[in-house]
């Protein structure tokens, strides 16, 4: 048995992990456990800092010390004090892959935990939507859909841009403005399913290995 506390930047995430990597995994005896992470005192949900995960993070680690922590934020919007976001070697122009794996490396050496395996969403969760635009269709017209789908042979999931515009869930949110993340998010995902997210974001694909391998 291998148990991992996975912290998340929302609901959407917590649903996620609940709904579809809990029972997946459960029956490989990999056992984990959504945290939304805390902003403030009463408050829970979104990654406002490093500073405010950063505690978390390593309290997590430290707590149980024979268990796995792991995280879910996006690399959209991610701020700027997170490791490596502001160094001159952090790769500007390079793909959504690069700069995930880059501040993954470098949130593993600030923490300096051997039970931390950092993970960051490329560009943000929807890109996870945008494997089978068509699964859209059971809650919006077809307009939004062919709309989706251009977007996504445009480019593969995890390639469409972070711009403020043109970010998954904002691409999401301009054809279909009645988008809620908590609700589609988790249901969108779940008739998608996880194999068809691995074959389609690599990166997502590799954080799994990774988990995958604890058990191994």
């Amino acid at each position: 048995m291998s148990r991992v506390y996975l912290l998340v930047e929302g609901q959407t995430e917590e649903s996620f992990v609940r709904e579809l990597l809990q029972p997946h995994y459960a029956r490989i005896g990999l056992f984990l456990t959504p945290i939304i992470v805390s902003t403030s005192p009463g408050h829970k949900g979104g990654v406002t800092s490093y500073a405010k995960v950063r505690p978390q993070i390593e309290r997590l680690c430290k707590q149980d010390a024979d268990a796995h922590v792991s995280t879910m934020f996006d690399l959209y919007a991610l701020p700027t004090d997170f490791p490596g976001k502001s160094e001159p070697a952090w790769p500007r122009h390079g793909s959504g892959h690069a700069k995930a794996d880059y501040v993954e490396a470098r949130m593993a050496q600030d923490i300096g935990q051997r039970n931390f395996i950092p993970n960051i969403m490329v560009h943000e969760y929807e890109a996870l939507l945008f494997v089978q635009p068509e699964r859209f269709a059971d809650w919006a017209d077809q307009t939004v859909v062919e709309a989706l789908q251009a977007a996504r042979q445009a480019s593969a999931p995890e390639d469409i841009n972070d711009s403020p515009q043109t970010a998954p869930s904002k691409r999401i949110l301009a054809v279909m403005p009645g988008y809620q993340k908590p609700v589609h998010g988790t249901l969108l995902a779940c008739d998608i399913g996880l194999d068809a997210m691995r074959a389609e974001c690599p990166h997502f694909n590799d954080w799994l290995v990774k988990l995958e391998a604890l058990v191994n």
